[in-house]
């Protein structure tokens, strides 16, 4: 994959706190608790659920660096969304968010060619690299601005 992609993965997940941050900070607590469909997640629990999953990314970026093709843990992210810090106030998952990112950064901006490439396995995907992974994250940044993008249009804020 050409450098120009692996930087914009990088720059987006670099970007990606302020964004949320940004978008998120202003709302009430009515505001972050709105949905646009009852199966749907509110703001709150999305950016609860991108702390958990941005900790899994974690695992998932460092083990294929140092292992030999290992498989990576996934969680019910449905289950996970109903327990009862999933109703916190926002800044516990916003200061993980800030710190996952920050060494996210560094430690993508520094692998070798070869490092980008090493297998992971996950239960869903099967067998992805270091750089899908990088993709994957970087977009679904972008997927849950989105999503509470949406709440506010339906909700006219």
């Amino acid at each position: 994959m050409p450098a120009a992609e692996r930087a914009r993965y990088i720059a987006t997940l670099r970007d990606f706190p302020a964004r949320l941050e940004a978008l998120v900070l202003p709302l009430s607590d009515e505001q972050l608790d709105q949905r646009v469909a009852e199966s749907e997640w509110s703001p709150r629990q999305v950016v609860h659920h991108l702390a958990d999953s941005h900790m899994s990314a974690n695992f998932r970026f460092r083990l294929p660096l140092d292992e030999e093709n290992p498989m990576v843990p996934t969680y019910n992210q449905e289950a996970w969304a109903r327990h009862s810090d999933y109703r916190l106030p926002l800044e516990p998952s916003l200061l993980i968010l800030r710190g996952l990112h920050q060494r996210f950064v560094v430690l993508l901006e520094a692998l070798t060619e070869e490092q980008w490439k090493r297998p992971v396995t996950h239960p869903e995907y099967g067998t992805v690299d270091v750089e899908d992974i990088a993709r994957r994250y970087a977009n679904h940044c972008d997927n849950h601005i989105r999503q509470i993008n949406a709440v506010g249009e339906k909700f006219g804020w």
